[in-house]
């Protein structure tokens, strides 16, 4: 049994001057642990409420939205290229220091990502991480605390601290085992993923995709993306949830029925007479009113694929079959080498730009995936394993 490290007692940071002196010292580092505890309920922007940062001697709480707190030393911290941010599963922690600083941590590692290149199986979670690697427990007793109620109390504080004190040993621990297995550039090339701003960015031209559209009705299928444009926009302006300015299924109904007045708008099931009678009811009436005007030469086409471009169910379960092989004999979470859709466009593609035929991963699957579809290679079982098989 491992025995149980011991961790500085975390300390609440409130104030400026106490933050700009903790940097300092953790600028001279080697790397921080990094994590946040944020509200996004009620919001489209999350709202940060903590972070908490661990180094050697430090482990601190950081009231960030303590009053005449100046974020700016972290900013500058997380700028620094000598000190490594360690984060587990980082995405989220991310989008919030991007939109406070208007740049992504740098440079960061992702214990997550991590531990699915070492063979911990796909989104390990943290508890997992901790046992495993750090013989620790984690105390989820105040996972879903209110966190932008004050004052916070000593239970909260010594939860966020815990977060980034285990993270230490088990970043040291992850580390060393990809060091040993020479994984560590591989790691690298999904933090350059996790460091390109573009990650985050969101589009709202683009929100339409997220919805599940049925018919080729290309009127319907530019009120769908203008309506949903629209949303996305609303929702950053008055930064509320999406799904509270209209819900995902009201879009399609609306696109269907293309209302022209406030009272058209309340036959869409769950569409108020005070929505619709007040500023966001008009303005989305205005938009619905501009893609009725679009003439029909410029309608989008309805993204309906060909029946020839339906990946062939047999090609498919061979490929999943291999990548299954190629995961389990690396010990890779297979999530991590391709996903579903990867899968089904090299089943129906002949030359797809996709990842899993880049780097490392072509080297793992991708090579052999083509070469399955060519048809030089097969698959054989021997026993309870799979085996790949030269074809003369």
């Amino acid at each position: 049994m491992k025995p149980s490290p011991s961790f500085p007692e975390p300390v609440l940071i409130e104030t400026t001057e106490a933050l700009a002196a903790l940097c300092d010292r953790l600028a001279a580092e080697p790397f921080v642990t990094v994590d946040t505890e944020f509200m996004r309920e009620k919001t489209y922007f999350p709202e940060l409420c903590v972070v908490q940062l661990g180094g050697a001697n430090d482990v601190a709480v950081i009231d960030a939205q303590s009053e005449g707190l100046d974020l700016a030393p972290l900013g500058a911290l997380f700028a620094n290229p000598a000190v490594t941010k360690v984060f587990h599963a980082c995405r989220q922690d991310i989008e919030i220091f991007l939109l406070k600083f208007g740049a992504v941590p740098a440079p960061l590692f992702d214990t997550q990502v991590a531990a699915m290149v070492a063979g911990f199986g796909d989104q390990v979670g943290y508890d997992t991480l901790v046992s495993s690697l750090a013989g620790g427990r984690i105390d989820k007793a105040h996972r879903f605390s209110d966190w932008s109620a004050r004052p916070l109390s000593r239970a909260q504080i010594a939860y966020a601290a815990a977060d980034v004190t285990w993270l230490r040993p088990v970043y040291e621990g992850l580390r060393a085992r990809l060091t040993r297995e020479g994984r560590l550039d591989w790691v690298a090339e999904e933090a350059a993923v996790l460091a390109d701003p573009a990650t985050y960015r969101t589009e709202p031209e683009d929100a339409w995709r997220r919805l599940k559209l049925r018919g080729g009705n290309r009127r319907q299928l530019a009120l769908v993306k203008a309506i949903a444009a629209w949303r996305e926009r609303e929702a950053m302006r008055v930064n509320v949830p999406r799904q509270r300015i209209v819900r995902d299924e009201q879009i399609p109904e609306l696109a269907a029925l293309a209302p022209a007045d406030a009272e058209g708008l309340t036959r869409v099931r769950g569409i108020s007479s005070g929505f619709a009678g007040g500023k966001s009811g008009r303005a989305l009436l205005e938009v619905i009113a501009s893609t009725k005007a679009i003439p029909d030469a410029e309608l989008p086409e309805a993204p309906r694929a060909p029946e020839s471009a339906r990946p062939p169910a047999g090609l498919v379960a061979l490929l999943k079959v291999l990548l299954a092989e190629r995961a389990g004999a690396n010990h890779v979470a297979a999530r991590l080498i391709a996903s579903a859709e990867d899968i089904d466009r090299l089943a129906s593609e002949d030359a797809p730009n996709l990842p899993c035929l880049q780097g490392w991963r072509a080297e793992l699957f991708g090579n052999d995936a083509l070469r399955l579809k060519g048809g030089r290679i097969a698959l054989a079982a021997r026993g309870r394993r799979v085996e790949v098989v030269d074809l003369p």
